[in-house]
């Protein structure tokens, strides 16, 4: 056991006084006082002597040098003894001693007792003393605390983007940053200081400091590169720098109706000899010079496989060449090509090749044209249509000739001297160069070492070449040219823009790729079209539409053109008999429609890229469902009929209290009856003063939901105009008709 043990739990004592009475009685006890451990013999033995008859006599020794050891702040415990007067001789018999050293009388006590008692006494009072202190401490921390003034919120109201920042979140809050990191912790969020929150996220967050989020239109910029919206992008505030550019011609046809050839002999290069069976594998663009003026061109290619890359062509065009052979006619993939470049709405010039073959046929050709909408200028249509040999080059400079005729009706310009806006019309990796990118410039002038972004992706230009690959410092508005130095690979119909520095091109593509991962891309599905319908953002209705026969194709058609409004309308942009394609879905998706079938299957690689573009696909096998889906559809484009409906009048009777936009008032229903949460009209004099809300009713203490006519109740009501005694109320409520389509 150890000596420090036994003494301060068997003796109750100090190590310092037991070790002081073992050296008094070593003679004695024959133990050490220096050592630090005992056995049980050697305890029971002490504590023995402890007890013994003269234990008083050796507490009557030992305290007067425990009190000289002990000093105390003020003065010596000896000092304090001497100063309370107390003789130091030993006492027989003590009747009575102070109260406040709670001693029993009838026990007799000498001075070492007393002095004990005195000692524990006085540490019984510094420890208070010292306890007063800490609590004068803590009273004066929680004190300042109380004092500090509490954290308030500089904006009660906040425009917030889809995805923000929490640093940015704080900022616009007006509140320290780790505030807002602590009430996300709370809600189970763990984000730091730099990573975004969505709009939902941190609306909850602000709702919760007393603050109300509102949706902010995320940015003309970010939202038009977001959804695609190249229009947009190339406004122009400043008319004055615009200058004529040239135009973007897209060729577009049935394969192996010479496409390729056409642009191989109007290049006076040889591509289609290098490609596999005859087909292009890639989107080419292409720049030549004619009478001075030069023409851009894209070649598209003509298999199915392609067709999104042809739906995305026609939409950066200008010119719309459409190649139809003379022997053949319209093909199915010559209508497709059709009515892409219809929805586009550029001008279709179409050119009837292999005119040099034994079996050529221009006006059956032409005929067929016109049976899809394409009356040639001859047939008194708007149809240029020009004969050409692709093989012989007979008829081509008459070709370039009408495409700069065209281009001088559409007065194309842009501005050189911006920053560079352009689209993407292939990508594919290289092993030297990483991602590379065929973009054509739109409008400003691409240079490298640019910092630019295209969609979720950001990058600087370490190389720019033609389709020569001849190195250029820079390229204008309808310019192709291939970039590399970019962070990831864009996709067909991507928009580059370029921004000021790498740090805002980073910010941004980051952005772009936050409101990807949370919205999607490409198409809208047929939930968001109703959305947008019953916003008011769309008013037309885009549909391509599929059928088993033609008979069943033609009644729908005709059923589907019966269907009228003058707010709303339905465009076929493409009908045709056969199951579902990939290009039937990339129509829709380039047109942000829907797919209608009639007893049509969808091939897996159909679905799949409907997935993909989240375009939907409606498959129906009773006529009138299907032409009733659509009313249902076209239902929501109608603005909702607005109705006010009378409820009841009340007389006010008293004003019991009023603020700033409060008041409580009593009253009685004259007719009708009060609706809780209803609106009010105030009539003084039988003159509208004033409107309001009704934000709680009661009736007799009890809260209720609406109080009858006769009855009296109370409301505490919301308005800027105070009611008086006298005053009539009249209770209405507003109800929005939703109005279908007969």
């Amino acid at each position: 056991m150890r000596l420090s043990d036994f003494a301060s739990r068997r003796l109750k004592i100090k190590t310092t006084q037991l070790r002081d009475f073992l050296t008094e009685k070593q003679a004695e006890l024959g133990i050490d006082p220096k050592i630090s451990e005992i056995n049980e013999k050697e305890a029971n033995q002490i504590y023995a002597t402890f007890q013994a008859n003269d234990n008083k006599k050796t507490k009557t020794e030992i305290a007067p040098k425990i009190i000289a050891k002990k000093k105390n702040p003020i003065s010596s415990e000896k000092e304090k003894f001497q100063k309370i007067n107390l003789p130091i001789i030993k006492i027989e018999t003590i009747t009575k001693i102070d109260e406040d050293l709670d001693i029993e009388e009838e026990k007799p006590k000498d001075t070492a007792e007393l002095y004990d008692q005195l000692l524990e006494r006085e540490r019984e009072e510094e420890i208070r003393e010292q306890q007063k202190v800490k609590l004068r401490v803590v009273s004066d921390v929680v004190k300042k605390v109380e004092e500090k003034p509490k954290i308030t919120l500089v904006r009660k109201t906040v425009e917030l983007p889809p995805v923000i920042s929490v640093r940015e979140f704080a900022e616009k809050l007006g509140l320290p940053a780790a505030k807002i990191v602590a009430e996300l912790l709370k809600s189970g969020v763990m984000a730091t200081l730099n990573e975004k929150i969505d709009f939902d996220t941190a609306a909850i967050i602000a709702m919760g400091l007393g603050a109300t989020a509102k949706k902010k239109h995320f940015g003309s910029a970010t939202d038009a590169l977001f959804h695609g919206n190249l229009k947009e992008l190339l406004k122009e505030n400043d008319e004055s720098k615009l200058v004529h550019r040239p135009p973007v011609v897209v060729v577009m046809g049935h394969v192996d109706h010479g496409k390729t050839k056409l642009l191989d002999t109007i290049r006076k290069t040889n591509v289609a000899g290098s490609e596999s069976g005859g087909i292009t594998q890639h989107i080419g663009a292409y720049q030549i010079e004619h009478e001075g003026q030069k023409i851009t061109f894209l070649d598209t290619p003509g298999h199915e496989a392609f067709t999104a890359m042809r739906a995305r062509g026609a939409q950066v065009t200008d010119i719309a060449i459409l190649v139809v052979a003379a022997e053949e006619g319209i093909k199915p993939t010559t209508v497709e090509a059709i009515n892409h470049a219809k929805n586009a709405k550029i001008p279709i010039i179409v050119a009837i090749n292999k005119i040099d073959k034994p079996g050529a046929n221009i006006e059956k050709v032409k005929s067929e044209l016109a049976e899809q909408g394409l009356n040639p200028e001859e047939w008194g249509g708007d149809t240029l249509i020009v004969p050409i040999s692709a093989l012989t080059g007979e008829g081509l400079p008459k070709l370039l000739e009408t495409i700069l005729l065209v281009t001088e009706m559409q007065e194309l310009k842009a501005n050189f001297d911006r920053l560079a806006i352009g689209t993407v019309i292939e990508s594919h990796l290289d092993p030297h160069y990483g991602p590379v990118a065929t973009v054509l410039v739109n409008t400003g002038t691409l240079k490298v070492m640019d910092n630019i972004i295209i969609g979720g992706i950001y990058g600087r230009i370490r190389h720019m070449a033609d389709y020569r690959q001849k190195r250029l410092k820079k390229a204008g508005p309808s310019c192709p040219v291939q970039i590399s130095g970019l962070s990831g690979l864009p996709q067909t119909g991507d928009i580059l823009q370029v921004m000021p520095n790498e740090k805002l091109a980073k910010e941004k593509a980051l952005e772009i790729a936050q409101l990807q991962k949370l919205y999607g891309v490409r198409g809208l599905g047929r939930e968001e079209i109703t959305k947008r319908i019953a916003k008011g953002e769309m008013k037309e209705l885009n549909i391509v539409l599929k059928a088993d026969f033609k008979g069943s194709l033609e009644a729908i058609k005709n059923l589907i053109s019966g269907i009228k409004s003058q707010e709303i309308s339905v465009r076929l942009i493409y009908a045709g008999v056969g199951n579902i394609t990939e290009g039937d879905v990339l129509m829709a998706s380039a047109a942000n429609g829907i797919v209608v079938g009639f007893h049509t299957l969808i091939p897996p690689q159909s679905a799949k890229i409907a997935e993909r573009e989240k375009i939907s696909i409606l498959i129906f096998d009773i006529i009138y469902e299907l032409v009733d889906n659509i009313k249902q559809i076209l239902s929501g484009l109608l603005e909702p009929e607005i109705v006010e409906k009378e409820l009841g009048r009340l007389k006010v009777k008293a004003v019991f209290w009023s603020k700033k936009n409060q008041m409580i008032i009593g009253g009685q229903v004259m007719e009708g009856k009060i609706k809780n949460k209803a609106k009010v009209r105030i009539l003084h004099n039988n003159e509208i003063i004033g409107e309001g809300k009704i934000s709680s009713l009661k009736r007799e203490k009890e809260n209720v939901n609406e109080v009858l006519s006769g009855h009296e109740c109370g409301m505490k009501v919301e308005s800027s105009v105070k009611a008086e005694e006298g005053d009539i109320l009249e209770i209405y409520e507003i109800e929005k008709i939703e109005r279908t389509i007969e």
